[in-house]
């Protein structure tokens, strides 16, 4: 078969990505997920979980325990969603600008350790 076989729609990985990943030492799902990122898009694993640990666990590797959920990293506020109208309405301009700023200013902050 040719062409690209997705196994994390979200996060674009393959499933040759998957076998290459595995072959190279990542033999547990949770090693896995953090080599190719499945798993840390929208769905958080929610489509592509059984499949990636289908295919470890076909390879040889350890999928019994669960990978490391976590939240986004820059949560957004409803507020600033909401902020996000039609282009005429220079008073929601305003908001949306001002959301952006604040995103943008927090966006440089340093990532904690």
């Amino acid at each position: 078969m040719k062409g690209k076989i997705l196994a994390c729609r979200c996060e674009d990985v393959t499933l040759h990505e998957l076998e290459d990943a595995i072959a190279r030492g990542h033999d547990d799902i949770e090693s896995l997920k953090r080599y190719t990122g499945f798993g840390t898009g929208w769905c958080q694993g929610k489509s592509c979980l059984a499949l990636c640990a289908r295919v470890l666990a076909a390879k040889g590797g350890d999928a019994s325990l669960p990978f490391t959920p976590r939240p986004p990293y820059h949560p957004v506020s409803l507020a600033h969603l909401a902020a996000l109208v039609a282009d005429d309405d220079e008073e929601n301009e305003d908001s949306a600008r001002d959301a952006r700023d604040a995103r943008d200013e927090h966006d440089g902050e340093d990532a904690p350790t």
